[in-house]
């Protein structure tokens, strides 16, 4: 193996550690980390900028499938996912479909029409939103006193999904968000946010493996856009660091936790905005 792969697999490594741990610690499905780590990774390694946040993006969107199969599993044991919301028995009024449809459309036909600065700021601007929420957020904010039904379902589920597939996450920075904005309780919203994760995490995953095929330039290893050296690297520490996180989570101020977190997002969301802009 030459040196150069050496370092990558070194890289996605710790990437994972570091993702796993995090997303215990701060209740969050870990793209908001995995990409710009991935990217820099990439980056570092010399590969054309042209495809590097497109691998990043889908290569965390296919980690974030094990987590959330994990993660709804887990939520459904203790009864606290809303599967009416997530898969009612009329299909056309599930979020989940609309949300899936949404985010295999980005991965497979918009995505690849974006350059990869326009990937990248895009990421930038809404990971600098996200960070904001967690660090002004607060969960008891309302708007409505149930979640919309009718046309805002292709809408809101569409755009969602879309949105959180041309980002690698899995949606439950926004989902969760949304959902306590409808009144739903917190802890029933993260639950459900998970399921909604799966459907966007395999959607686009499939969608990325189907538009980066003939790409010329991907990571070594790579199917599409999904690069399998990274997805196995990260899956893998992730699975063991995920309870690490959750134990150190239950022993310090989530409050403190979600200001350091979003400050740090933000600042890696500059630096980020700073090499498109300033390039």
């Amino acid at each position: 193996m030459s040196p150069e792969l050496v370092y990558l697999a070194m890289t996605l490594v710790a990437v994972g550690g570091l993702a796993g741990f995090a997303a215990g610690l701060f209740g969050i499905g870990g793209g908001a980390i995995i990409v710009p780590a991935l990217y820099y990774a990439f980056s570092t390694l010399g590969y054309s900028e042209d495809v590097v946040m497109h691998s990043a993006v889908a290569t965390s969107a296919a980690v974030i499938v094990l987590n959330a199969v994990k993660s709804v599993r887990s939520h459904h044991e203790h009864g606290a996912v809303d599967w009416d919301l997530l898969w009612p028995k009329n299909p056309l009024q599930s979020y989940a479909l609309w949300i899936g449809l949404g985010s295999f459309l980005a991965a497979v036909w918009l995505a690849p029409k974006m350059s990869g600065e326009g990937l990248t700021l895009l990421f930038a601007v809404m990971a600098s939103l996200i960070s904001l929420q967690f660090i002004f957020g607060r969960p008891d904010w309302t708007v409505r006193d149930n979640v919309p039904g009718g046309i805002a379902r292709p809408i809101v589920g569409g755009s969602v999904g879309g949105l959180s597939a041309l980002m690698g996450i899995g949606g439950g920075s926004i989902t969760v968000p949304l959902m306590a904005m409808c009144n739903i309780p917190i802890h029933r919203a993260v639950a459900t946010a998970s399921g909604f994760g799966f459907t966007i995490a395999l959607p686009s995953t499939t969608g990325f493996i189907i538009s980066g095929w003939y790409v010329s330039g991907r990571p070594d290893f790579s199917i599409g856009y999904v690069n399998l050296l990274g997805f196995i690297c990260v899956a893998l520490l992730a699975h063991f660091t995920i309870p690490l996180g959750a134990k150190a989570a239950h022993k310090l101020s989530q409050k403190k936790l979600k200001l350091v977190f979003g400050l740090c997002l933000l600042a890696v969301a500059a630096n980020m905005a700073r090499k498109v802009v300033f390039a």
